[in-house]
């Protein structure tokens, strides 16, 4: 990874600039790391130039400042669509029945496979940085969240924090899904009212993009992000 290409990355990319020296240069390294290990593979007619790439390697290894290179095993490429992109769901129901249906996303985090992203939203994100908006967060956390076993809202922590996060976490996660199931206005993307796991992938991104409002929001959650994640660039 060159110096020109890094510079242009930073740049580009308002979090990295707001990096202490030590941690930017973690990032930098994590990046490189990314770039060796994983493929990434554009969907036609997208195409992507180096500086692209470490853009992209730049922004998914953000969630791993803290947790370690640990955060890239299991998984090899990164898949770019130049827009949303639609994935056909299939279900059956308890009667037996099959129901199926098309999803439009802008990313994805298979569990056992790659990651996911629409490039049209990567720039959208980093358009307005402190929108609370960022698709590559918000997949990595689901990534990081699967290596224990599960996709449950907890990724692998010691044994004494684990309890603390499931506790604090499914509190907050109960206190969203009765103020959206309730009717009335939420500060956070609604979305996190979806799923424990959605909670702690939505509340990621606004760690990164937007920390008071997660602060003023779930005050406890934004106390383990921050020894998670480490302090927010936005902060």
């Amino acid at each position: 990874m060159d110096d020109d290409t890094w510079s242009r990355v930073r740049a580009r990319v308002r979090w990295i600039g707001a990096l202490d020296a030590p941690r930017e240069q973690r990032l930098r390294a994590l990046g490189a790391l990314f770039l060796r290990q994983k493929a990434i593979t554009p969907i036609e007619p997208l195409a992507l130039d180096d500086t692209q790439r470490t853009l992209l390697a730049a922004l998914c290894c953000l969630p791993l400042l803290e947790f370690g290179e640990e955060g890239l095993h299991g998984w090899s490429q990164l898949i770019v669509y130049p827009d949303a992109f639609r994935v056909n769901r299939s279900h059956v129901d308890a009667a037996g029945v099959l129901h199926q249906w098309d999803d439009e996303l802008i990313g994805e985090a298979w569990e056992d496979g790659p990651l996911i992203l629409s490039w049209a939203d990567v720039e959208a994100d980093l358009d307005d940085p402190h929108a609370g908006f960022c698709v590559a967060v918000h997949e990595m956390a689901h990534k990081l969240d699967v290596l224990d076993g599960v996709l449950d809202g907890t990724p692998p922590l010691p044994r004494d924090w684990q309890r603390a996060w499931a506790r604090d976490f499914q509190q907050a996660y109960d206190a969203l899904v009765q103020a959206v199931d309730a009717g009335g206005e939420v500060a956070i993307d609604p979305y996190a009212a979806e799923a424990p796991e959605e909670f702690f992938a939505v509340c990621s991104e606004y760690h990164f993009s937007d920390p008071a409002l997660l602060r003023d929001s779930f005050p406890a959650v934004a106390a383990h992000f921050e020894r998670f994640y480490g302090p927010s660039p936005s902060a």
